[in-house]
């Protein structure tokens, strides 16, 4: 079958479209391109008052300077594990929650589920953190009257620095996966009700449609999700660590985010937190073309 041919829109038959474009594209210029020039600053003893134009010029000195500090290592390490543990547990826990609600016959019970599980991901982690200080006191929270009330020993969930990153990585997932279910759940209204029909006629119980009709039907989207949170390895959650950590558990929480808060806005060392801004960007952007390249092989996912 021989396909026509589409001929391209004229200037005047579309540009109502591109200037629908127009307003996107200066927002993007305006807060993703032009502030790039700030990176010269990484390169400069940067000084406000002299602007990019008349502070010193450093070359990687700021760099070398970066990875001879002791700090470097233990707040790449944490960076690391923390955003690891994220997206493991964040990875796994929407496929086992829209499993488990798939099950689930009731529509009512269903969406008044779903509405639940979905609304923590719309609060934002000041207003997630003030409740978590407060439920999660040492003296007086509600998880530790609980423990208490059976017999546990109260837990400094933000003192301890093991507590704290636990605490982290299930505070995260239970905000997120509601919403990270979205993509599964409508992965399994996709599947083909006849496969569950012919599973049926052969036998097979509920966990074994499970296993053999359900789990092979989301897992190319699994693979593809898996794939595309790669590039996430250096993003730990900024915002919630900032709302959380404290003195007692900076060693084991502070990450490059917070570290680059520190160094920049708090002591304005401006030449050092850009060096260890830009180096991140630079290793993130290799990870995520990587991490693109895998999902096309493995996934065939494709944007372009």
């Amino acid at each position: 079958m021989i396909k026509p041919k589409l001929k391209p829109l004229k200037w005047k038959q579309s540009w109502q479209l591109h200037a629908m474009l127009l307003p996107g594209m200066i927002f993007v210029v305006l807060f993703a391109y032009l502030p790039m020039v700030g990176i010269t600053i990484a390169f400069q003893d940067f000084n406000p008052t002299k602007g990019f134009f008349g502070s010193k010029w450093l070359g990687l000195d700021n760099f070398k300077y970066m990875l001879e500090l002791p700090d470097t290592y233990r707040i790449v390490k944490n960076t690391v594990i923390i955003a690891a543990l994220k997206i493991f547990f964040g990875f796994l826990a929407p496929i086992v929650f829209a499993l488990l609600l798939n099950e689930v016959r009731s529509k009512l019970w269903k969406r008044s589920i779903q509405t639940f599980v979905y609304f923590p991901h719309f609060v934002s982690w000041v207003i997630m953190g003030g409740i978590l200080v407060n439920i999660l006191s040492r003296n007086g929270g509600a998880v530790n009257q609980l423990l208490e009330a059976i017999g546990i020993e109260p837990v400094f969930f933000l003192g301890d620095p093991g507590w704290f990153r636990v605490t982290l990585v299930v505070t995260d997932v239970l905000k997120e996966f509601g919403f990270g279910a979205i993509i599964y759940l409508t992965a399994l209204s996709g599947i083909n009700p006849a496969l569950y029909e012919a599973a049926v006629i052969d036998g097979a119980s509920r966990f074994k449609q499970t296993l053999h009709v359900t789990l092979p039907g989301i897992m190319h989207v699994a693979v593809l999700l898996g794939i595309l949170s790669i590039g996430n390895i250096l993003n730990a959650g900024f915002d919630q660590i900032f709302n959380l950590y404290n003195y007692l558990v900076l060693d084991s929480s502070e990450i490059i985010d917070t570290w680059v808060y520190s160094m920049g806005l708090l002591q304005a060392q401006y030449g050092l937190a850009t060096a260890v801004g830009l180096l991140k960007s630079a290793v993130a952007f290799a990870l995520i073309t990587g991490s693109y390249r895998l999902a096309v092989k493995f996934a065939n996912y494709r944007i372009f």
